[in-house]
């Protein structure tokens, strides 16, 4: 699962060396044409405008996305025109002048997207029918590739003879075909990242599911009130638990599921089942990965504490640290030797053993980097503690999920102890 994090980062790299090369490249130009401001506010610009480019074409290779970044592609390269064709040579954006050159084009742009090459066509070949002079001096036609494959060109008109501009349109073009790359690479990530949670999914399922009914059933009987409520806190887990939308959720959401997870397990379990909880209000706003806590929290209980002769204690600790949330799950119960877990974790995605772990572990490092992986303390017959680190921001890690408050009497501490 590590294949497309790695990957992502290769690409960023490529992103940056191509940023470089343009940059490079265009001061260059610069000092060519010696134009009155200095080299270095030409670059301050020409890098502004490669941002917000960036952020236009990580939409996609779309028209939106294409009307989007051509003009400040054109600023970049300083040149009458710049075009962008989809992968069948269909234009889908052209910003600035000779915009009636784009048909005489096309077979020059389907040989581009055909051969894999780019084309240089000077405007003595076309049949221009302008009474006057052209804007147009030559064109240059670059196929923008992603994963190999052609998926559109660039278009660089020049109103000039300036063989740097060539040069210029080629480098642009490795960029705006790394930037599409990313976007595809985002996508697979996004895919990735819902495949892990579907997975978490499957293993609450089968477990909880059949012991939380057979629970409520056991007190419709006896205790009707009770069962209806329980019944109730099934539901809104089961609703929360399995919900569609959004690979991100607060501390706050997380830990109200967590509430409603362990009233039904303290009704299964009884006095056998103690949980503390003391919760820092200033980290409830906190954003994390989605059923990132509670898969810790059950497999404390059921694997730490229920084989427990007699139970024990589970505590869960949220705390302020600065620019980050430390969030810690402990048990008292039997633990496990960490050699063990160490090899039952390195083959996890293939022996299905403590996939719960592995998969919050992998979810934790994609979101915010590998030194936010799960640090996990245990030994045989000495409980388990796993730590989480949770950035108080991260880039491109947010929820837009109103913030529901935590069913917590206090959120300083409370003890919570099953009749």
């Amino acid at each position: 699962m590590d294949a497309v994090p790695d990957l992502l980062t290769g690409r960023l790299v490529l992103g940056v060396i191509a940023t470089m090369a343009v940059c490079g490249l265009f001061m260059m130009l610069c000092r060519a044409r010696r134009v009155s401001t200095s080299v270095e506010d030409a670059v301050m610009d020409m890098l502004a405008r490669m941002s917000k480019a960036s952020a236009d074409l990580r939409e996609g290779l779309t028209e939106d996305s294409a009307n989007k970044a051509t003009p400040h592609l054109r600023e970049m390269l300083r040149c009458v025109a710049v075009g962008i064709t989809d992968h069948e040579g269909t234009l889908l954006s052209w910003d600035g002048e000779a915009n009636d050159h784009y048909e005489p084009l096309q077979d020059y742009i389907e040989s581009a997207i055909g051969g894999g090459h780019k084309e240089h066509v000077e405007h003595r070949k076309l049949d221009c029918e302008l009474p006057g002079p052209c804007a147009m001096h030559s064109a240059v036609i670059v196929p923008l590739e992603v994963e190999h494959e052609v998926a559109g060109t660039l278009i660089v008109v020049s109103g000039v003879p300036n063989k740097r501009q060539i040069t210029m349109a080629e480098e642009t073009a490795r960029f705006v075909s790394t930037q599409l790359e990313l976007e595809v690479l985002q996508k697979s990530r996004q895919a990735l990242a819902q495949a892990e949670v579907r997975a978490l999914r499957a293993q609450i399922s089968p477990h909880f599911v059949y012991n939380a009914l057979n629970t409520i059933s056991s007190l419709i009987r006896t205790d009707p009130a009770h069962a209806r409520e329980l019944l109730q806190e099934f539901a809104e887990f089961t609703r929360y638990s399995f919900r569609t939308d959004g690979l991100y959720t607060t501390l706050s959401d997380e830990l109200t599921n967590i509430h409603r997870y362990l009233t039904i397990e303290q009704a299964r379990y009884g006095p056998r089942l103690n949980v503390r909880l003391k919760v820092a209000p200033e980290v409830l706003h906190v954003v994390l990965p989605f059923l990132a806590l509670q898969p810790l929290v059950e497999n404390a209980v059921r694997h730490g504490l229920a084989k427990k002769p007699g139970g024990g204690l589970l505590t869960i600790i949220a705390e302020d640290n600065g620019s980050e949330a430390l969030i810690s799950v402990e048990d008292d119960g039997i633990g496990m030797d960490p050699e063990r877990l160490f090899e039952d974790l390195k083959d996890a995605h293939t022996t299905g053993a403590h996939v719960g772990l592995g998969n919050i572990n992998q979810r934790m490092r994609s979101a915010f980097g590998d030194d936010y992986a799960l640090v996990v303390e245990t030994a045989q017959d000495a409980g388990m503690k796993i730590i989480l680190k949770v950035p108080k921001y991260s880039p491109g890690v947010q929820t837009n999920l109103p913030l529901v408050p935590p069913r917590l009497e206090d959120t300083t501490e409370q003890e919570v102890v099953s009749a």
